[in-house]
């Protein structure tokens, strides 16, 4: 006791300890009551019976287990050691009591079959509980499925195994049924367990621009590895849609469901983005009308928008009508990143629904919030300079994204509108600046070497 930390060892001692007080206790009634013929006659045996199941449950407990480690042993659990110190102590029981080696085996048959015939289930679930943990198809801690069940193993006993189910409820599993039944341990042979969600996208989009969508999707998850790969499959060609099978690994299966969801959330976002359809499902015939995908009042939205915004208010109205008819909306869903820090940039975004984050930094500092009616990524736009910040959407978003593609067209057409973006644009970096003194420095852009900046980015003056 003064040595063993296992607290199994210890238990076990104390029990040991009580059984050879009782074997002391029978040993002094023998000597103080010569008059019981009982005692005289086989209180002994008793006492060398109960003295010899303290000897060898005190012994298999320590040789069984480890002394310094508060665990049990993984080769012999406990149900097995209980199995040992029961066999040995019969046997002790045949040499106290002094019973021949033929009538042991005749009176231990016929004990085996009343005893077996009236405790035939429990004892089916005792060998099966004990083969259970001597094969070990799992232990406790293991996700796993059998009859009908799924969960985490709690405990193996002598009659049942434990399985608490991922809604909270423990379910008592007979080992009989254990051991007949399959099994599927999601935790082995290896912790990460993959996962998989079927996805069904249009036939007009090439399946290898899917697979690059939903890869993207998958990138996003931050309950997805990356080691090994996650990977996509074209499973088949159904009745409305193309079946991808996104398959992925994650550390922890209890966790599946929410894994799943939050995988099927950002393909949805994704394929959205992208302008991927996912068809409606065909079952009966019914009668739709299509909203069209881009209508002029859409267009005049869109322009609205870019005219209110600070640099490019003082471009003219054929300007914000070139832009709108070239910008393109797009949706995020709340955490999904916009842009990232240090990527190459191209393109500007004006919120049109929701807000955003600007956070800079690995550890992804919030320094502002730009409301619906804001813009960012103006300088990428104008310059191409990569991202300077990292903006995350903050709940569900709508942006008007210009790419740089169609800027750089007007511009070309129209020289003298730089002079005019400029000014708009410099006081808006000094702004930023100004909110970012915290994390760093601010560095102020002339508005001569934005304007220089400019024109050699589209073009207009030589590098």
């Amino acid at each position: 006791m003064a040595v063993v930390r296992n607290r199994l060892i210890r238990r076990r001692l104390l029990f040991a300890a009580a059984l050879l007080g009782s074997a002391m206790a029978l040993h002094a009634a023998i000597v103080w009551l010569p008059a019981s013929v009982f005692l005289q006659t086989q209180g002994w045996k008793l006492e060398a019976l109960i003295a010899s199941f303290a000897v060898f449950s005190a012994f298999v407990s320590l040789v069984f287990n480890p002394w310094s480690d508060d665990r049990l042993s993984d080769r012999t659990p406990a149900i097995v050691q209980d199995a040992v110190v029961v066999a040995l102590v019969i046997v002790a029981a045949g040499f106290a009591f002094q019973v021949s080696s033929l009538d042991f085996l005749a009176g231990s048959a016929i004990v085996a079959a009343i005893v077996g015939f009236a405790l035939q289930e429990t004892l089916g679930n005792a060998f099966a509980g004990i083969a259970i943990q001597i094969d070990k198809p799992f232990r406790v801690g293991h996700w796993i499925s059998v009859g009908g069940f799924e969960g985490v193993v709690s405990e193996v006993t002598w009659r049942a195994t434990r399985i608490r189910t991922k809604t909270g409820n423990m379910v008592i599993v007979p080992n009989n049924i254990v051991a007949r039944e399959p099994i599927n341990n999601y935790s082995q042979p290896t912790a990460p367990t993959r996962l998989q969600v079927e996805v069904g996208a249009t036939y007009d989009v090439p399946p290898n621009e899917v697979r690059q969508a939903l890869l993207a999707a998958i990138a996003q998850s931050g309950s997805a590895r990356t080691v090994p790969a996650p990977d996509v499959l074209v499973a088949d060609f159904a009745g409305s849609a193309i079946t991808y099978r996104v398959r992925f690994w994650t550390d922890d299966f209890s966790l599946e469901e929410e894994a799943r969801a939050e995988l099927r959330k950002l393909i949805y976002y994704e394929l959205k983005r992208r302008k991927i359809e996912i068809p409606w499902p065909i079952q009966i015939e019914y009668s739709r009308e299509e909203p069209p995908v881009d209508s002029p009042e859409r267009r005049e939205r869109f322009k609205q928008s870019i005219a209110a915004t600070p640099v490019f208010a003082s471009l003219p109205d054929d300007g914000h009508r070139a832009l709108a008819m070239a910008a393109d909306e797009r949706v995020f869903a709340d955490g999904e990143v916009i842009v990232r820090e240090g990527e190459p940039g191209g393109s500007m975004f004006l919120v049109c629904r929701g807000k955003v984050a600007v956070t800079l930094g690995p550890d992804r500092r919030e320094v502002a919030v730009t409301e619906a009616g804001g813009y960012f990524g103006e300088l990428s736009l104008m310059t191409g300079e990569s991202r300077t910040a990292t903006i995350v959407a903050r709940g569900d978003c709508t942006v008007l994204e210009i790419g740089a593609e169609a800027f750089g067209a007007y511009v070309k057409s129209r020289p003298d509108v730089i002079d005019r973006m400029v000014e708009a644009a410099v006081s808006r970096r000094r702004a930023l600046d100004e909110s970012r003194a915290a994390a760093g420095p601010a560095h102020a852009t002339p508005a001569a070497t934005l304007s220089q900046r400019m024109r050699r980015f589209f073009g207009l003056e030589p590098t």
